[in-house]
């Protein structure tokens, strides 16, 4: 009985994986051959963006934090770069441990590759870097004029990401829950020093 179990319980994690597999590369492939050039330089404006934003945000409001001498901008400033900095460690410590391949190198024939790309596929850095900036910015400037275009713009870097051809859909997911919940720890300790 218990071998006919664990039997059972074999082929429903190899199907999953395998069902799961199937519907990243499905899920890319939709996405990836859809694309055209013009829908390529608007994409590929959001995934060079992410660097420039990364830096010029915190630098932003610690310039103002200087200028003003506001203690609470420059503890909003530690918060953002903490969580950027810890989303970052995360992120590549997950590729070098998982050692994913890119998908246009998995599928030359599917997938096509229309920006640069770095190392490894799992997780997407562009996109844990777009989350971690837009949900501490969220988190510190809570108003809806701040959170609607930061999170839009997280969720474009993500999309273009796929549609370039360099990452599953599956990064993306993962990129966006390191960027988001590594910012939110930080907002919470940070908080919690500051009190």
């Amino acid at each position: 009985m218990q071998n006919k179990i664990l039997i059972s319980l074999i082929v429903v994690f190899i199907y999953s994986n395998f069902s799961a597999q199937n519907i990243d590369y499905v899920l890319l492939k939709d996405i990836n051959n859809s694309y055209t050039t013009s829908g390529g330089k608007i994409q590929s404006v959001f995934s060079n963006s992410v660097t420039p934003i990364m830096i010029g945000v915190p630098a932003g409001i610690l310039a103002y934090s200087l200028f003003k001498k506001d203690s609470i901008a420059r503890q909003k400033f530690y918060t953002i770069v903490s969580s950027e900095l810890f989303s970052g460690i995360i992120t590549t410590s997950l590729k070098l441990a998982f050692k994913r391949e890119r998908p246009f190198t998995t599928y030359p024939n599917d997938i096509f590759k229309h920006s640069d790309a770095g190392s490894y596929s799992f997780p997407s850095g562009h996109t844990s870097a777009a989350f971690s900036l837009a949900t501490s910015v969220s988190l510190e400037f809570p108003k809806w004029y701040v959170i609607a275009p930061t999170m839009l713009w997280a969720g474009t870097v993500g999309y273009s990401r796929m549609y370039l051809g360099v990452h599953y859909p599956s990064d993306v997911l993962v990129g966006a829950i390191i960027g988001a919940g590594t910012s939110y720890l930080c907002y919470k300790a940070n908080k919690w020093i500051r009190h």
